[in-house]
């Protein structure tokens, strides 16, 4: 047989005998596909559960399903949910002081995360900032300076004070801690027109626009799976969970015609000056009023993993 015509034969033939790649796809579709796809579980939704010490009943469908889109939605989060639950770990210590210090409930930790993933440089298209999401004439209403040189909503400790002005606030209009957190995402105004207009006393029994109505089941996830991390996949050790960065303060009440400068007369870069006070908003502080700033230097063990000392807010957040 000539060469020419044996050519179209292999082609013929190439066409009609599948590939191994096209076997082992057809195997695998037969009867082996958890060889390929890994087994997923639905999170459980209790019948109850507390918020701001609160029993929240979850009977009542609607109630259910909003959680349980809010709880999956968190689990299988798995980048934003670990680095929050690392992230938290860092600045819960923190808030968690100031939340008792003002009488606000702790479960509003849980608040921040579901604002910011705990990232205290989150910014959001409608120019929220901060652990808090605070819009800067929320943030002026409240007690802190916003501008091109010094934004307080970056600072996790100031910005948390103001949350809980706000907090509290709401409370005394509302008397309901869930309500509370509804306002926090719509607004006071938004909230209270709405209670009146649907003759409702809470906001679990509004309508309200998708991203309010599913706010505080968010804040109820989030509490869920921070109560146990490792029942749904998330295991880390100590040392994995980012850490509280121990820091000396120096108080400025003038101009600092260069923050690069001041960072290295005391002994450490501009970066970490930056990273240790977010607050700080440009290269040079203009300071025109004396204001009073403290300024937070990190000590230099705590700097390095091999030389500072690790712990865990909750132990429940570790597999140790």
């Amino acid at each position: 047989m000539k060469r020419n015509a044996i050519l179209p034969l292999v082609a013929a033939v190439a066409c009609v005998v599948p590939s191994v790649a096209q076997t082992n796809a057809a195997a695998t579709y037969r009867g082996h596909e958890a060889a390929v796809f890994a087994v997923k579980s639905n999170p459980t939704v209790p019948l109850k559960m507390t918020f701001c010490g609160d029993t929240v009943d979850l009977d009542r469908l609607d109630m259910f399903e909003r959680l349980d889109r809010e709880l999956t939605s968190v689990v299988y989060a798995h980048t934003g949910t670990l680095l929050c639950l690392k992230r938290a770990n860092r600045y819960f210590p923190a808030l968690d002081s100031t939340l008792r210090a003002n009488g606000v409930p702790l479960d509003f930790l849980y608040l921040a995360c579901t604002e910011s993933t705990m990232d205290c440089n989150a910014y959001s298209p409608a120019h929220a900032a901060g652990l808090w999401q605070l819009l800067a004439a929320t943030a002026r209403q409240y007690g802190l300076e916003v501008n091109g040189e010094v934004d307080e909503r970056y600072d996790p400790e100031k910005s948390t004070v103001a949350a809980c002005r706000y907090l509290k606030a709401a409370y005394r209009k509302y008397g309901h801690w869930a309500t509370v957190a509804a306002s926090y995402n719509a607004g006071m105004g938004r909230i209270s027109g709405e209670l009146e207009r649907q003759l409702e006393s809470n906001s679990f029994d509004l309508y309200l626009n998708s991203e309010t109505s599913r706010y505080v089941f968010r804040i109820m996830a989030y509490k869920t799976l921070l109560a146990d991390p490792k029942r749904y996949g998330y295991r880390l050790t100590r040392q994995q969970l980012y850490q509280t960065v121990r820091c000396t303060t120096d108080t400025v009440t003038g101009t600092v015609a260069s923050w690069p400068q001041w960072a290295k007369a005391h002994g450490i870069t501009y970066a970490q000056l930056r990273e240790a006070n977010p607050w700080i908003r440009a290269s040079r502080l203009t300071n025109q009023q004396r204001r009073r700033y403290c300024v937070r230097i990190p000590l230099a063990d705590d700097l390095y993993r091999s030389r500072r000392h690790y712990s865990a807010y909750n132990p429940a957040w570790v597999v140790e």
